[in-house]
């Protein structure tokens, strides 16, 4: 066996006549390295167990011992954290079969500077750490371990500013951390695996079924977004084929609000191929999580769905902010906003399309643990924040600040009408739709980013909880709530999108063309719908 001594720290032993060791009564001991951080180099480096707390593990006194870190780190004693570990991991001593405790006077120092500080915050010094049950220094019948601190006395306990000691968290230094359940070791060369942030591991993977949440909520999220996914499509689906089969009814400012919704409809489509494939066949590649890869077939398909409608719709919202701008504040006509139409299918399509084409270059999509689909940043926060939240932040911003200065435009137009006589029913009828639908879209859009945000924000810790022992009894769990609400407001959206359409002229229009299909004389009885004039928004 080994001693290091360092230099604020000695361990000094009573050694005894050596004819007490050959009438003590053997034990069966068997000395061990001791592996809890906070006991490493504190004057000997050999334990055994189980302690005389019953610890049968080391593992199981780090988790107890742990508990007091804090008061270890504010140096409330210099004896203190000696004195503990002499408890937790006591010294294992070659050819020496008898128990080898501190001396009671270690014990009372570090009483005497800790347990003032421990009953303003509401804790009693521990009743298994009776310093009148350890021997006193220089006992012939009992040999113990004395702690030299006369060159550095005992400092006055400093007091926190905390309400009680915390416990350690798994970010803090000295917790061992290791790749065990719900998370799977996994060798370097695999293909798809997840480098989680727990210091001491190399490889850890997330299962195929994910590592936070119970099978039935699992079971419920498949049922949460298989439903929305549905109405998604229905929803879109009908606002398309209205937008079909009477093209000349959306003209710009309002055709973009087609666009976006068509975008929605890929999306649910890409959900609702995921509820057909099944989670394993998509995201998931054997028992693990799809990691850093472009995926089979239908993975990259769901992915391009998703990913590049998702960021196509956001964009064309930002069109349409910016076309009600022009109609509204630049006083600009049907027809004068739609010569650009180029230029705005341009930026739709190609942005997203350079998105699209980077991620799948750099190999980094991946699987989602509780929705079953292949998306970006799922297992990578930086792929998260670079590839999803800001450019959503970016679009949110620019959507956001051209719908501002058209409503400003619109009250101004609406004063001055009335102040002119003219009635104003028209135009408050159209600054009431618009204001529904940017509410309908802002809202959602703003919760999916905060979802985002705290799910990049807080998913290192959740990962390092799992895999950290640090003795904290407070784990940090994901909020399965947060999950559900951004799988919601992905997809309502696109159900929301359709409230342009529902109107009597809706309804017109599907009957003209069921006549035009079925009854060539109703539809001449009917009459052929005139197209109004293109005017500016600030005529109407």
């Amino acid at each position: 066996m080994a001693f290091s001594t360092a230099p604020s720290l000695r361990c000094v032993f009573i050694v005894l006549w050596m004819s007490l060791t050959a009438c003590a009564a053997t034990r069966d001991v068997k000395c061990e390295p001791i592996t809890i951080p906070m006991c490493r180099d504190i004057g000997y480096n050999m334990t055994y167990m189980p302690n005389q707390f019953n610890h049968d593990t080391q593992d199981e006194a780090g988790l107890e011992v742990h508990q007091f870190w804090p008061l270890v780190e504010i140096q409330c004693s210099a004896d203190l954290k000696f004195f503990l570990c002499s408890m937790y991991t006591p010294i294992c001593v070659t050819n020496y079969n008898k128990p080898l405790p501190a001396c009671r006077s270690v014990c009372e120092r570090a009483k005497a500077g800790c347990a003032p500080l421990m009953r303003q915050y509401g804790f009693a010094w521990p009743e298994r750490m009776r310093c009148e049950d350890l021997p006193e220094f220089g006992n012939p019948d009992q040999l113990c371990m004395g702690f030299n601190t006369t060159e550095k006395p005992t400092p006055k306990p400093t007091i926190p500013t905390i309400t009680k000691p915390r416990q350690p968290r798994p970010t803090d230094s000295g917790c061992p951390c290791s790749c065990k359940d719900p998370f799977l070791p996994v060798p370097p060369q695999h293909p798809y695996y997840n480098r989680v942030s727990t210091g001491e591991v190399a490889s850890c993977a997330t299962p195929c079924n994910g590592a936070f949440f119970s099978p039935d909520e699992k079971t419920f999220a498949t049922f949460w977004i298989g439903l929305w996914s549905i109405l998604c499509f229905v929803s879109t689906l009908t606002t398309a084929l209205t937008f079909l089969i009477d093209m000349e009814r959306f003209k710009y400012p309002e055709r973009p609000i087609i666009f976006l919704s068509g975008c929605y409809l890929f999306v649910s489509l890409g959900y609702i191929i995921r509820l057909i494939a099944g989670h394993e066949t998509v995201a998931c590649n054997g028992e693990y999580i799809r990691y850093e890869s472009t995926g089979p077939a239908v993975c990259t398909i769901v992915f391009l769905l998703i990913y590049f409608f998702g960021m196509a719709s956001s964009i064309w919202w930002v069109i349409l902010s910016l076309t009600w701008f022009l109609a509204a504040g630049m006083k600009w006509g049907s027809e004068a906003i739609a010569s650009y139409s180029q230029y705005f299918h341009l930026a739709a399509w190609l942005v997203p399309s350079i998105k699209s084409i980077a991620v799948l270059a750099l190999s980094s999509v991946d699987g989602d643990p509780v929705a079953g689909i292949c998306f970006v940043g799922n297992q990578n926060v930086e792929k998260l924040r670079g590839f999803v939240l800001a450019p959503l932040f970016v679009y949110l911003i620019l959507g956001a600040s051209f719908l501002m200065a058209g409503f400003v435009s619109l009250f101004r137009i609406r004063h001055v009408i009335k102040a002119g006589g003219s009635k104003t029913d028209k135009l408050e009828k159209l600054m009431i739709r618009i204001g529904v639908f940017t509410v309908l879209y802002t809202v959602p859009a703003t919760i999916v980013i905060g979802c985002y945000f705290y799910e990049q924000h807080a998913r290192g810790m959740w990962e390092r909880t799992k895999t950290c022992d640090c003795g904290n009894t407070e784990v940090s769990q994901p909020d399965y709530s947060v999950f559900m609400l951004k799988y919601f407001m992905c997809l309502v959206v696109g159900i929301t999108s359709g409230v342009w359409i529902w109107s009597g002229k809706t309804l017109e229009s599907w009957k003209r063309f069921y006549y035009r299909l079925f009854g060539k004389r109703e539809l001449d009885r009917i009459g052929k719908p005139t197209s109004p004039k293109a005017v500016p928004l600030a005529h109407v």
